[in-house]
């Protein structure tokens, strides 16, 4: 006869055995007894390319954002009821993009856990108290993660780390995209040429569009991996062109040749960032009227000048230049700026299109088949599954079955993660 609580003890040594990706399912199987909910979510930081470890319905957790979770962890934290080990917070949050009952909890490695529409099952007199229980597992989750961080191969740290770098991409283009918006909404609102109906119209069109690519941004980085340059540039110039007109400084653009090299996608990004960071910097200057940037490509650098007409007070040490030289840092680059006193400044910036060669070891670790290693190689190099197809002359389904085996075996969840992980071991 089979002991109550064996049921339980196979559950925790399950939970205790997990491997990372299937450690909320088990958490959330060894609580089902005790408790029901329609979602669970790990977050936790020590893994920066996977943070959030999610079970249950589809319709929730697809639409959990590290922003809601950080405001629980928020809330958990300032409740003063909180315990000091493991703190526990009940009550309604935004969670998978709708307001739900949630149960949050923390532990001392500083992850958290979150259950939506919890309800304890009630049990005998003899079962373990539901929340004593539901802390218990939560705990032996928590270390049996950061347990397998902390002996994490190369190979693991090398994708987490990749994946990772991805999102700070395109946060980053967030972050300089709308902070041209709000510049530019500052200078129509500022701007003594435009009556008052006239600049509330004007910041209403430019608020609007900024709205719009916000909406589009997330589809656009997932598809572009690679972008030709005269397009990276027209972009550029769709970007500063609220700003011209408003400031009244005269940016000209001096194209880059159109049968150039397509820039790789971080690439096309930074350097319109760092453009638009440079043009902003020197406009912020008195006197300043006009401003030149040009693009050109050598084969295999993308060489950046912007150039000002204003009194050469342009500082290479003030705050704003020294986080555009990080990114071009960043990027392995190099930038250079000369002032000339009473002729204004010119700035120039080399940028690689290729990254440093990485060493092909951990594709080995894959175990992928010859033909899989064929799609990853194509995929990295920013080919569509209809192109994939053409060249190894097979169906797109079965470029989608190489895909998905491809994304199983390497652990990436999606096309742009996986780009990401085969970029960092040296396939392009």
């Amino acid at each position: 006869m089979e002991h109550p609580n064996t049921a339980l003890l196979k559950a925790v040594a399950d939970l205790a055995t997990a491997p990372l990706m299937e450690i909320a399912h088990r958490l959330r199987e060894a609580a089902s007894p005790y408790w029901e909910s329609t979602a669970l979510v790990i977050f936790t930081e020590d893994c920066t390319g996977r943070p959030q470890k999610k079970s249950g319905a589809e319709a929730i957790i697809s639409r959990v954002s590290i922003a809601e979770l950080d405001a629980i962890r928020a809330t958990l934290l300032a409740d003063a009821d909180a315990d000091a080990d493991a703190g526990t917070w009940r009550g309604e949050a935004a969670f998978g993009g709708g307001i739900r009952q949630i149960l949050a909890m923390t532990s001392p490695s500083n992850a958290l856990l979150v259950l939506s529409d919890p309800q304890s099952i009630p049990g005998s007199d003899t079962e373990p108290d539901p929340q004593w229980l539901l802390n218990y597992l939560w705990r032996l989750a928590a270390e049996r993660i950061r347990e397998k961080v902390a002996d994490a191969p190369p190979s693991y740290l090398i994708e987490s780390r990749a994946a990772s770098a991805e999102r700070l991409r395109v946060t980053a283009e967030l972050v300089d995209q709308h902070s041209t918006t709000l510049e530019t909404l500052l200078a129509a609102l500022r701007s003594p040429a435009l009556a008052d109906a006239a600049a509330r119209t004007a910041a209403t069109d430019v608020a609007a569009k900024a709205l719009v690519g916000l909406r589009t941004l997330s589809d656009r980085t997932t598809d572009l991996v690679e972008e030709p340059v005269a397009s990276a540039f027209q972009r550029l110039r769709e970007d500063l062109r609220p700003l011209m007109s408003f400031s009244g400084i005269d940016v000209q653009f001096i194209e880059p040749p159109v049968n150039g090299r397509a820039l790789p996608g971080e690439v096309a990004h930074a350097a319109r960032a760092i453009v638009r960071g440079l043009v902003l910097a020197m406009v912020d200057q008195e006197g300043v009227r006009r401003v030149r940037t040009q693009w050109d490509c050598d084969g295999v650098n993308l060489l950046i000048n912007v150039r000002d007409d204003g009194p050469g007070e342009l500082s290479a040490s003030a705050p704003a230049m020294a986080r555009l030289v990080q990114r071009v840092e960043a990027l392995n680059g190099s930038m250079g700026v000369d002032v000339m006193p009473g002729w204004g400044a010119d700035v120039a910036v080399t940028l690689p299109l290729d990254p440093p060669a990485r060493p092909f070891a951990e594709v080995a670790d894959w175990n992928l088949g010859e033909r899989e290693v064929e799609v990853l190689q194509l995929l990295a190099a920013g080919q569509r599954n209809r192109g994939i197809a053409a060249k190894l002359h097979i169906s797109e389904n079965t470029v989608k079955f190489h895909l998905r085996n491809l994304y199983r075996k390497i652990g990436a969840s999606s096309r742009t993660e996986a780009m990401a992980l085969a970029h960092s071991n040296g396939l392009r």
